[in-house]
């Protein structure tokens, strides 16, 4: 059964034995994890209401071969004073598969529910990976700070570009807005400040050329003008943020007299 917990304060060892493992202790040769991956590399995005569930790993090597192995992802400054929001895995042990004779990828998932893990916006970005394993002689070894993963706030791009059709010379006005998830009151808000491309594309053409660069408004609204010239296609495109994943608008098309 998975545990779940946001922690004001916590220490490695509370982590550990959430997970119901033991602190590392000495031995003459540790297991030596070479691999940590999170989401198959990519960042871990959550709306404001769905889960996700991502799959996690840890791969590691001992002579005497690998048991098990363990990962989660913490939040803050530390595990002492600084913890602000921990995900643990679903399981209770890891599914380990044999690389070799002595290397072990032991996979886990976690599932991010925004609702209840998420407590802030502030927890957005980067989190840290609490990763380790034990051998089959008994000797383990866990690190706080075996590697990184991001989780961010789901983005969503508008465009709208307007009079619809029209003759050739005439000014288009291009609307928009960027908006993006808040994990404090589940709904989407305005990213305000924010540099996004105004891009264009030929009927006939797969390729999306910048026209010119401007910036969300206080409540994520973009508006600008254009020039009507061929048929075709408008969009707005964020290339995102570290607490935001990039977006770009579909294609609005212009038919142009």
């Amino acid at each position: 059964m998975r545990t779940r917990f946001a922690v004001a304060a916590a220490s490695g060892a509370l982590v550990l034995s959430a997970l119901g493992l033991p602190a590392a202790h000495a031995a003459p040769v540790a297991p030596v994890v070479s691999k940590v991956t999170v989401n198959g590399g990519k960042d871990i995005v959550l709306g404001t209401t769905a889960p996700r569930t991502v799959t996690v790993s840890v791969t590691a090597s001992h002579p005497s071969g690998i048991a098990t192995g363990w990962l989660l992802l913490w939040h803050g400054k530390d595990q002492e004073e600084g913890l602000d929001a921990v995900l643990l895995p679903n399981e209770e042990r890891a599914t380990c598969a044999a690389v070799d004779a002595t290397t072990s990828t032991c996979s886990l998932t976690l599932t991010v529910d925004p609702r209840t893990d998420l407590p802030k916006n502030a927890v957005a970005g980067t989190w840290h990976v609490l990763a380790g394993a034990r051998a089959v002689d008994g000797s383990d070894t866990s690190s706080d700070f075996a590697s990184t993963a991001r989780v961010q706030r789901y983005s969503k791009l508008t465009v709208n570009a307007a009079p619809e059709p029209v003759k050739k010379g005439r000014t288009l006005t291009i609307t928009g807005k960027l908006s993006r998830a808040n994990w404090e009151d589940h709904a989407y808000h305005g990213y305000a400040g924010q540099s996004v491309k105004l891009q264009f594309r030929k009927k006939n053409s797969s390729t999306y050329t910048t026209v010119k660069t401007i910036r969300t408004s206080s409540t994520g609204t973009l508006k600008t003008t254009a020039k009507a010239s061929v048929d075709g296609y408008w969009r707005y495109s964020f290339a995102g943020t570290s607490t935001t994943p990039a977006v770009s608008a579909a294609g609005d098309f212009v038919d142009v007299k």
